[in-house]
């Protein structure tokens, strides 16, 4: 298998990564999984897809990610192993797709207008 390489998003969070056969080992920004992530809900997060196709010690999978929060990375890095285990069999897509692992969240934030304290709030209005 030669490497393959994904891109996921996030919010603000790009994640870029790149997958070869292997023993399982996940690299983020050259740290370990737990390392970079160090609560265990993110991490299981990042091992959703994996878990999913019953792949858990089939790929090495080496992750550049930037931007963002913790949260959003690792959702950003979810979304790319889940497009590149597509890429990999395309038996997988539909378990993936099932668990929405493939649904890119657009959700961004607001941009502030002019004229106001935020993006929708207003300034505080005094009658007298």
């Amino acid at each position: 298998m030669e490497v393959i390489n994904t891109i996921g998003r996030r919010k603000t969070a790009v994640a870029r990564i790149y997958v070869s056969a292997g023993s399982g080992k996940i690299t983020v920004n050259q740290r370990e999984l737990k390392d970079y992530f160090p609560s265990e809900i993110l991490q299981i997060i990042v091992n959703q897809p994996l878990n999913t196709v019953n792949a858990l010690n089939a790929y090495d999978i080496k992750v550049n990610v930037a931007g963002g929060g913790l949260k959003g990375q690792a959702e950003a890095v979810r979304l790319a192993i889940s497009r590149a285990l597509c890429e990999v069999t395309a038996e997988n897509r539909p378990a993936l797709k099932k668990e929405g692992f493939l649904t890119r969240d657009p959700r961004m934030v607001e941009r502030k207008k002019y004229g106001r304290r935020k993006a929708r709030r207003r300034f505080q209005f005094s009658k007298r």
